[in-house]
Formats: C-alpha cells, sequence, structure tokens
C-alpha cells in the first residue's frame, strides 16, 4: 500500500481495496465491512481517507451504512445469460447461484425447520459411546440400526413387512437411483412415470437411456385407469414410477378410489411398482393408507431420502427391495459409499425417540401457515392470470396459465429482473405442462412476496401466445 501514503491517491487505493473486498463477499449477501479504524489501521492510512473512500462506494450504490454497526457491502446479482447453450434446467442451476436471485424455483422444505442441530447433538452424544471406535464389520449397504429402523418405520401388517436386509442405504439419493437403474437393467427399457415428474429423476432416466412414457395426472391428482390399462395391455412395461403419499410437483394426493383402481390394475397384470416416497411425511390429511399398502410387496421397490424432512447434514437416500438382493449388494459393493455410521446410527436415534415425528408435525404445519398467504396473494392479485392448484402439502405451489402464454419468455423477463422460476417443461420430457410454473416464496418477506408475484404478472401480461 506504499501508494496509499501518496497525497492525492491514497483513497483511489483504498477505493480498490474495497472493491476487491466486496467482490469476495459477493456470495455472502449482504457482507459487513471493516470499520474505519480498522481498516486505517490494516491499510496504514488516515480515517478520512477511508471515509472519502466509504462515501464513494455508498454514493455508487455499491455499499450502505447502517447507523451504530457500520458498512455492508450491496448484493447485486450481474444478471447474465450463462454461455452453456439452450438447456433451461442448465440455466436455472447457474442462475440460483448467483447472488442477489430472488429464487421463486427452489424447493426446499425444511428451510423453515430442520432437524440439522438435534442430529448432531445427538451424533456428539453417539461420538462420547463410541469414541473412535474402528469398523470391525464392513457395512457396504448401510449402518444395521438405520435400517433396521426403516424397515420398523416402513412395516405396517405381517404381509406388509420389511426388515433390516431389504434396507440399502447411499449417499445421496442420486446414487441410489443410478444403482436401481443398473439392477432392474432399465437401459433402452419402457418405464411409465406419472407427469410431473421431479426433474432429477426425469434427467437420470434420460441419461441412462430408459424409454419414459408419460401419464398425466388428473386433476383429481389421480391416473386415468383406461389408459394406464391400454398401456400396460400393449407395451412392454418394465415397472411403473409413481408417487407415495404426496405428488410433486403438485403438491396433491391420490384420492382413495383413484388408489385403489390403480392398484387393483398393477396386481392384476403383476406390474414393477417403483415408489417415490421423497414427499410421503411431508403430505397432510392421509387417510392412513398409501398405494404400497394396496400393492404386491414382493413386486415392490420403494425410495426416499433423509434431506427433504431433516436436512442437508442428512443427504442419504435409501431403497426398500425384497427381491434383487445379490445384485443389489454387488452394486453397493462397487459404490463403496463413505456413509459416516454414527450419523446413521444418530438418525436411528431420532427415528427411534419420536423426534422425526415431533419435527414433521411441527413442519408440516408451518409449511401450509406459509403456503396460505401465497396461495391468496397468487389469486388476489393474478386470478385472472393463473389458476392455482391447491396444495395438500411441500413447500411449492404449482400454477397453470390461463392464457398459452411462451413460458420460456416469462422465464427470461423475469430471469432480467434477477428473479428466478421453475417452468413446467422442466417436469416433463415430452414437453408437457408448458403453461405451468412451480412457485416457491417461503424464503421471501412479505414486502418481497407482493413484489415478486406483481413481476411474475407483468411477465405474464406481456408475454406473446404461443
Amino acid at each position: 500500500m506504499k501508494t496509499a501514503r501518496e497525497p492525492g491517491f491514497a483513497y483511489q487505493a483504498v477505493y480498490r481495496y474495497l472493491m476487491r473486498l466486496i467482490a469476495e463477499s459477493a456470495g455472502d449477501g449482504n457482507a459487513r465491512l471493516p470499520s474505519l479504524r480498522q481498516l486505517a489501521n490494516r491499510l496504514n492510512v488516515s480515517i478520512s481517507t477511508i471515509q472519502y473512500a466509504y462515501s464513494l462506494l455508498e454514493k455508487e450504490g455499491r455499499i450502505y451504512s447502517v447507523a451504530k454497526s457500520g458498512y455492508y457491502a450491496r448484493a447485486v446479482a450481474q444478471v447474465t445469460q450463462p454461455a452453456f447453450g439452450n438447456d433451461l434446467l442448465e440455466t436455472v442451476y447457474v442462475n440460483a447461484r448467483r447472488p442477489g436471485m430472488r429464487l421463486l424455483s427452489a424447493e426446499d422444505p425444511v428451510s423453515l425447520q430442520s432437524l440439522d442441530s438435534p442430529l448432531l447433538l445427538m451424533e456428539r452424544e453417539l461420538l462420547r459411546q463410541y469414541p473412535r471406535q474402528p469398523l470391525l464389520l464392513d457395512q457396504p449397504c448401510g449402518d444395521s440400526e438405520l435400517r433396521a429402523a426403516l424397515a420398523a418405520r416402513y412395516t405396517t401388517s405381517p404381509r406388509q413387512c420389511w426388515h433390516a436386509e431389504d434396507v440399502y442405504i447411499g449417499a445421496d439419493l442420486r446414487g441410489v437411483l443410478e444403482i436401481l437403474v443398473a439392477v432392474l437393467q432399465l437401459k433402452h427399457a419402457t418405464v411409465l412415470v406419472e407427469s410431473p415428474c421431479d426433474w432429477l429423476i426425469l434427467r437420470l432416466l434420460q441419461a441412462a437411456e430408459v424409454r419414459v412414457i408419460e401419464l398425466p395426472l388428473l386433476a383429481c391428482g389421480g391416473l386415468e385407469p383406461q389408459r394406464l390399462e391400454t398401456l400396460l395391455k400393449t407395451e412392454s412395461v418394465r415397472l411403473i414410477l409413481l408417487s407415495s403419499g404426496l405428488s410433486m410437483p403438485r403438491g396433491t394426493q391420490v384420492p382413495a378410489d383413484n388408489r385403489d383402481i390403480i392398484a387393483g390394475l398393477l396386481r392384476e397384470h403383476g406390474t414393477w411398482v417403483l415408489e417415490n416416497d421423497c414427499y410421503g411425511e411431508l403430505g397432510e390429511g392421509v387417510d392412513g393408507e398409501r398405494l404400497r399398502d394396496r400393492l404386491d410387496p414382493d413386486r415392490l421397490l420403494i425410495f426416499s431420502s433423509f434431506e427433504k424432512i431433516i436436512g442437508i447434514e442428512a443427504p442419504y437416500g435409501f431403497v426398500l427391495s425384497r427381491q434383487w438382493k445379490n445384485e443389489m449388494l454387488r452394486h453397493f459393493l462397487m459404490r463403496s459409499f463413505r456413509l459416516s455410521p454414527i450419523r446413521q446410527k444418530a438418525i436411528a436415534r431420532l427415528f427411534g425417540n419420536g423426534r422425526i415425528d415431533q419435527h414433521l408435525h411441527v413442519l408440516r404445519r408451518l409449511l401450509r401457515e406459509c403456503r396460505a398467504p401465497m396461495i391468496h396473494l397468487l389469486r388476489e392479485r393474478l386470478g385472472d392470470a393463473l389458476q392455482v392448484v391447491e396444495p395438500q402439502g411441500g413447500a411449492t405451489v404449482w400454477v397453470r396459465a390461463l392464457r398459452p402464454v411462451d413460458m420460456r419468455d416469462v422465464f427470461q423477463r423475469l430471469l432480467r429482473q434477477q428473479v428466478l422460476i421453475a417452468p413446467g417443461e422442466l417436469f416433463s420430457l415430452q414437453g408437457l405442462h408448458r403453461r405451468h410454473l412451480r412457485l416457491n416464496l417461503l424464503d421471501h418477506s412479505d414486502t418481497g412476496l407482493a413484489g415478486a408475484i406483481a413481476l411474475l404478472g407483468d411477465a405474464l401480461r406481456l408475454a406473446p401466445l404461443e
């Protein structure tokens, strides 16, 4: 900082130094900057020189001051289109990580309340019981205590029962799903999938060259039995992928009568069923039965993850299957997932002592309370532009444009204003749901919510028709 001591140029050097600090803190939101005295001592210049540099940055809108607190870097996003092609999902992922972006595309139920802290407390307690104990027995499919806890949780009757040996735990959901694709030999096979469907699952099936036939959900949340029966008779269907209780991103549950009809058809045709239970614990007002309770457990696989109900400290995915034991074990051995046995034991204890059930009861209530004002505002402000699908759980709202607008244009208009949405076409491989959006506003204040909805309304009204 020798130049900082030169008359007339000291503030310029301080200015450049602060610009570097602001750039380095861009990913941390509105980061606090050093005080006048701290920076004067650090750079060996006068406080008045620091004050002048701060004043310049404040006038330029790069920082702001808070009385009796100090100066803060303002989160400013440089919103530019990523030069990675026209892949919509890639664009969503890239822009979701840009500072200052308002995320109406996110899907994170535990942002309201996670179990990370209780989990880590339980883990520390277990570490005192098992102090750096060497693993005498390799457990490639997961900790035996957690496998037993999951088997007990999914057992509902002497017929619909599971054992620890039927449970396989992996490092994350993607890894578990990739193993399922390999074990079930789905490459070039035909798989029926309810639609809309999670984009992670769709892209994984697409990458594995699986032939996907999408079954659009009816307005009631169920499937059309006649169409399903026709496909089961005319196509060589390897398996069907359905949601357990809550179908996301619609956030709806299958009515009991439709569920019984669908289950009857699947039993009659001996169809293998892969059940997605990632969101099953977030559904409200369930009648106590799931699709799996009506199916043949010997032709059923169930997959899920802890992340949606516990938090990022529990990213593990798992699958339950009575069949394919040798193949499952072989693939899990080949993957060599590195899982913390203590953390798995901690999750098992949270299941065992009822802590997870208490947490889910509160989480479902919080989600419902946060969705209500969002849905009210959507209907009040955009009732002439959007139809809201009433959710029965989860952290998002599925909406449909009443006009056939070009949703890509809506997406781009909002992106230029630092607002990110999740267009419905992301949840289909066959161009379905082009008039739909999945919205999430749980991370925004009431003021931010109203402003984001106003911007969405403007984009919908200005967008051209398809």
